[in-house]
């Protein structure tokens, strides 16, 4: 037991108000956000790919009203730099929305024309934590969550040439009870700077009257195939025996193409579609090949490009018995690290695509086949990054409630894990889960993140509760997941308050020696290190969080004794270990490189 570094990270001396420097990454310091500025341009959704599509980002008017006063400045206050939170650098806003108060947003769209038999689609990424849409003064609708994606048809309200959109923001933080990670009006220690509003990709696309709007990709592998479920819009209604029939000369059917098949498969148009379609000796997915299949899907004139891969993950046993997670049937080992996307000029939104490239691309230079996405849900790129590069995500869902016990759920666990194991968790007041409307919307969301994310290959685990945090009745929550998705395990319960569900033992262990315990689920520490190591130069804060102090020569070293010390317990039974973290993130300087991401703590 390192008692002495158990007892620094309870940051008992720490400042109320550390001095903070400003530091950004070199993708910001090489952008132009002049007037043009179109930041983030890349296709937002690879894996449903249109030709017709016209990308929002840039520069929007906003406003922040007092409480009460929602939408009525007809004045802004200035320029926002969309999508980059108010509260950030990036956005050339740096104001905090503060509970009660309301960001509204304006943009002209231009030159404006939907051609008949179009539909007219506005797709937002995330806007955190509420909102509500209007195109040309029409309420187009509402969102509650502030990192699940939405879209709204406005096809009625569009009229030739200019447009206007407006959307109005709320978002109470840490003082509601939604999904908000780890974002506070107070920060320091291991909880970040709020952020509210648009923090990802705006667009808007053409559609036709008839397309397809949600599809599920899951492969088999070992039946050499994959299953498709369609979904279109129910105008693809037609009789049974209809398949020829056209409409204003467009051929009523459905034809899928895959990469290297010759045959086209066409089916009959209809609102909902089930078919598997064959892939003989299929390439498998792996961090170490990454292999995949370029699809086709036409429904009549609409035409979307995307992909799948053969993969499959589970659980099972080795040749000795143990528990074990497995990638497409066989035993493997998932060597992963907590990944919390943060930015320092730009909070939770990246400062380019190719940021995230570099986060992916670093880690598996130093040995990860496995990211843990900690409780926040990234923009469908990072999952497509993920995908084509090779490297398995386990996707936590963000956590809600009321205020997080500190020390009940954050730091007497990890310390004597005794604390947790009696602790049920339908004890909804100790877990700041009182709120029954708020728990009713944390099971639809995280069955929406389920929905959202499940395409993607990479994913390879859900993670319903972290560390107690707003956790309630995770078996049944489990069982939810599972229903959504039976083809990925689960960790119901990461770090403490096991509740004997879900396909894993996972257990946090910051200060304690590294072992297996024993269980009848795959056993992993689904955290661990934290070694704690700040350059000052490349740090933001003069507080300091992490959980083993060393100096930047001492690091590489330490690091490779606790990576040691992980693989010898593979024999052991231990299935997956996820070291933290990728990066520091402002007082945190435990990760692998510097929050700035221009120094890296292992080159030496």
């Amino acid at each position: 037991m390192r008692l002495k570094d158990a007892i620094a990270s309870l940051q008992l001396g720490r400042k109320k108000k550390p001095e903070l420097r400003a530091l950004c990454t070199i993708w910001s310091e090489q952008a132009d956000d002049g007037p043009l500025a179109v930041p983030l341009p890349e296709y937002p959704r690879p894996q449903m790919k249109r030709a017709d599509w016209t990308c929002l980002n840039g520069w929007w008017e906003y406003g922040i009203c007092p409480a009460g006063e929602a939408g009525k400045a007809a004045e802004p206050d200035g320029s926002i730099l969309v999508p980059f939170s108010p509260e950030t650098m990036r956005s050339g806003v740096k104001r905090t929305l503060q509970p009660g108060e309301t960001l509204w947003y304006r943009k002209t769209i231009e030159d404006l024309q939907v051609p008949e038999g179009k539909r007219l689609i506005i797709h937002f990424g995330a806007v955190d934590e509420r909102c509500a849409v209007f195109w040309n003064g029409h309420k187009a609708g509402t969102h509650r969550n502030g990192y699940l994606a939405f879209s709204f048809d406005v096809t009625e309200f569009a009229v030739p040439g200019r447009n206007e959109l407006k959307v109005l923001v709320r978002d109470d933080t840490d003082e509601g009870n939604e999904c908000r990670g780890k974002q506070t009006l107070n920060p320091g220690g291991m909880f970040y700077h709020a952020q509210s509003g648009i923090w990802q990709t705006v667009w808007m696309e053409m559609v036709p009257e008839i397309h397809l709007k949600h599809m599920n990709i899951t492969p088999y592998p070992e039946e050499e195939a994959v299953e498709l479920a369609l979904r279109l819009t129910e105008a693809a209604n037609v009789r049974q025996g209809d398949a020829e029939e056209t409409v204003k000369g467009v051929r009523r059917e459905i034809r899928i193409t895959v990469q290297g098949d010759e045959n086209i498969y066409t089916y009959p148009m209809s609102s909902r579609l089930k078919v598997r379609i064959p892939v003989k000796n299929p390439r498998l997915w792996s961090p170490e090949q990454p292999e995949l299949y370029q699809m086709r899907i036409e429904a009549g004139e609409d035409t979307v490009e995307s992909y799948f891969a053969m993969r499959s993950f589970g659980v099972g046993t080795d040749d000795t018995g143990k528990a074990r997670l497995l990638l497409n049937g066989e035993p493997y080992f998932f060597n992963g690290i907590l990944d919390q996307g943060y930015w320092p000029e730009s909070l939770m939104t990246p400062p380019a695509d190719e940021a995230l490239v570099y986060d992916i691309e670093q880690m598996k230079k130093y040995g990860f086949n496995m990211l843990r996405k900690h409780v926040k849900i990234e923009s469908a790129r990072f999952y497509y990054h993920c995908d084509r590069l090779g490297m398995v995500v386990w996707q936590d869902m963000v956590n809600g409630g009321g205020p997080v016990q500190s020390l009940l759920e954050t730091y007497l666990p990890t310390v004597i894990p005794a604390v947790g194991r009696p602790l049920r968790d339908n004890h909804y007041k100790l877990f700041a889960r009182e709120d029954e409307k708020a728990r009713r919307r944390f099971e639809r969301d995280i069955a929406c993140m389920v929905r959202q994310l499940y395409n993607y290959p990479c994913i390879g685990l859900w993670v319903p509760f972290n560390e107690g945090w707003g956790q309630f009745d995770a078996l049944r929550i489990a069982q939810i997941v599972h229903e959504e998705d039976p083809t990925r395990p689960i960790d119901h319960a990461s770090g403490w308050f096991d509740q004997g569900g879900g396909d894993v033992r996972s257990v946090h262990n910051y200060f304690r020696p590294l072992v297996v315990e024993n269980d009848r689920r795959a056993f992993v520490i689904s955290e661990y290190g934290g070694i704690n190591c700040q350059i000052p130069e490349h740090s933001m804060s003069s507080e300091v969080y992490g959980y083993h102090q060393t100096t930047l020569e001492e690091f590489p070293k330490a690091f490779a004794e606790t990576m040691e010390t992980i693989h010898a317990l593979i024999d052991d039974g231990l299935c997956a270990a996820v070291y933290t973290q990728v990066s520091d993130i402002e007082e945190e300087t435990n990760g692998l490189l510097t929050y700035d991401r221009k120094a890296e703590k292992l080159r030496r």
